[in-house]
């Protein structure tokens, strides 16, 4: 077999059907032995970004390696941002691209990018491939470093003549195996009895780990209040009476006030972001910490943990489980107090009742998680609309909730809600979309038109960028720049170009019926939902104050930022 032939030969190894493309010249003989291959389910995107974007968003639902396959030059370079993004939010990837010939490396040829260099702070390992005969091996231990331990995207660069040559078939090297065990707990165990007020602080860890079982049952058997951060949505279930919700800068004032009052907290497979913790001296001023994680690197990195552990989550959690069953912790007046500032300080936000009222972003958002089944996937872009969707949307499942949390990429949600799709045909998938993060990547609408995906696309359209309105008018004295997108296209008339139905609402009572509509409708459909350019996403934290500051809709005035959770 050629080079090219061996990468299809470990894709079918691995159990690789589904990789997401677009072809050029220097990956041409990838494509080309493609023709001969049926076992392998090529998607063509319609955009290199579009192509990571999805691999990203297959590998979210699925819980599998994404692939995401482009040409040299501009081809990676298109990759890069959808890479980035994998990377930041841990995402196994295997990307793989095109370069030009071995003998014009360095020489500025046609399409000639140095990928290695440019990726170095995005990827987990890369490859350049210098001879053909190693092809194989680098290929099972790429597929296997971006799966171990904290995942993240693998980049391997090969010249086209060394996809050309013939590689002889030779044996590859068996897959390391990793022993583990479960640590020594009896100090976490100790720290949790001796608490009086513990709290529960979880991640995207748990779902990146495949803990998401044994969390749950932890979470249920332990009764601890319960914050998650962004990644983190869907850990607790959706029934579990001791979640708080998200924590930071638009979490609850019940999650953030919980931090701000325990004195112990539980960090499970989480980094402390900033987006999480707010300013770091004021985050959880009165606790004690116990990380435990995975990657030995997020351990003390921004605060130094009382008790770090490190080790496989599953195992790490079933012992806590059961340790808590046989001793229950005894922290009812805890519990009651946090119950107590959940039902005033949670996302309670009223559904507005009047039917002529325009539509607002939270009750839209609560009548479709109301109304979408339990197993929908939400793929999110990114402002307003992401933080409304992790607010009130109920999700049973982190792999249920879809969004850029690292890297914060407009464009994210469309081509991630079709990775979703493939990763699951039968499922609903339904990208929740603002009209500015619609538009950087409106192209892949071609992608669900060729293959006939039934996503469901919502776009809620305020004719601005919403979240750097908001910013602006809180934090710039209202001083509006460069925001404005009222020349946006007709949505509608866009997506019926691309043979996909659409509707179009803007009063409180079309909701349901606009809803209830593009989720009977036997595949792609665009709901329209025009929203106030003046709605504001509450709470809030202004950027790099601590977390007890939050403004909410009430405390809008120039020194509201100074006050503390009432």
């Amino acid at each position: 077999m050629n080079g090219a032939q061996h990468i299809l030969e470990a894709f079918h190894r691995h159990r690789i059907s589904t990789v997401f493309g677009y072809p050029g010249g220097c990956i041409m003989p990838l494509y080309d032995a493609l023709v001969d291959d049926m076992g392998v389910d090529h998607v063509l995107c319609r955009h290199e970004q579009g192509c990571a974007l999805a691999a990203d968003g297959y590998a979210r639902a699925s819980g599998k390696l994404g692939v995401c396959i482009a040409t040299s030059g501009p081809g990676a370079t298109n990759l890069i941002t959808g890479v980035a993004n994998a990377h930041r939010d841990s995402i196994p990837m295997l990307v793989i691209t095109g370069q030009v010939p071995s003998g014009l490396i360095g020489t500025d040829a046609f399409q000639e990018t140095d990928v290695l260099g440019m990726t170095l702070g995005i990827v987990k390992h890369s490859y350049l491939i210098e001879d053909a005969s190693s092809l194989p091996a680098i290929m099972e231990e790429a597929i296997e470093l971006a799966q171990a331990g904290r995942p993240g995207p693998v980049w391997i660069d090969i010249p086209k003549d060394l996809l050309l040559t013939e590689v002889a078939d030779a044996p590859c090297p068996r897959p390391r195996q990793q022993h583990t065990h479960c640590p020594d707990l009896t100090e976490v165990l100790a720290m949790l009895r001796k608490a009086r007020k513990p709290l529960l602080y979880s991640g995207g860890g748990i779902s990146l780990g495949h803990a998401e079982a044994s969390f749950r049952a932890f979470a249920e058997s332990s009764a601890l209040p319960a914050v998650v951060t962004l990644k983190g949505i869907g850990n607790p279930g959706k029934h579990n009476p001791w979640n708080l919700g998200m924590l930071g800068m638009h979490g609850s004032r019940a999650a953030n006030r919980a931090v701000d009052e325990c004195d112990l907290l539980l960090v499970i497979g989480a980094r402390l972001d900033d987006r999480a913790t707010g300013k770091l001296d004021g985050f959880a001023p009165n606790a004690g910490m116990i990380h435990i994680d995975t990657d030995a690197a997020e351990i003390n990195k921004l605060r130094t943990a009382d008790l770090a552990i490190r080790g496989n989550l599953n195992e790490i959690l079933e012992a806590l489980s059961d340790a808590v069953k046989d001793m229950p912790l005894a922290i009812s007046d805890w519990q009651k107090q946090c119950r107590t500032w959940h039902t005033t300080g949670g996302f309670q936000a009223a559904d507005n009742e009047e039917p002529l009222a325009p539509i607002t972003g939270p009750a839209f958002i609560r009548q479709l998680s109301r109304i979408a089944p339990d197993d929908t996937v939400i793929a999110c872009d990114v402002g307003q609309h992401q933080m409304w969707v992790a607010q009130h949307y109920e999700f049973d499942h982190p792999r249920h909730h879809l969004t850029s949390g690292g890297l914060g990429t407009m464009g994210f949600g469309l081509p991630a809600a079709i990775g979703a799709q493939f990763a699951d045909r039968n499922s609903t998938v339904i990208n929740v979309t603002g009209d500015g993060s619609f538009m950087m990547n409106a192209q892949e609408l071609a992608t669900i038109r060729r293959y006939k995906l039934p996503v469901k696309l919502i776009i809620m359209d305020n004719q601005c960028l919403g979240m750097v309105r908001q910013q602006q008018e809180l934090f710039y004295d209202n001083r509006e720049s460069q925001i404005n997108l009222d020349d946006n296209p007709d949505f509608v008339a866009m997506a019926r170009a691309f043979d996909i139905p659409a509707l179009h609402i803007e009063r409180t009572d079309q909701i349901r019926r606009g809803i209830e509509t593009i989720l009977a409708y036997n595949g792609p459909m665009l709901l329209h939902v025009a929203i106030s350019r003046e709605e504001n996403v509450w709470p809030i934290v202004k950027p790099g104050a601590s977390n007890r500051e939050m403004i909410d809709e009430t405390r809008r005035t120039s020194t509201a930022n100074k006050e503390q959770i009432a």
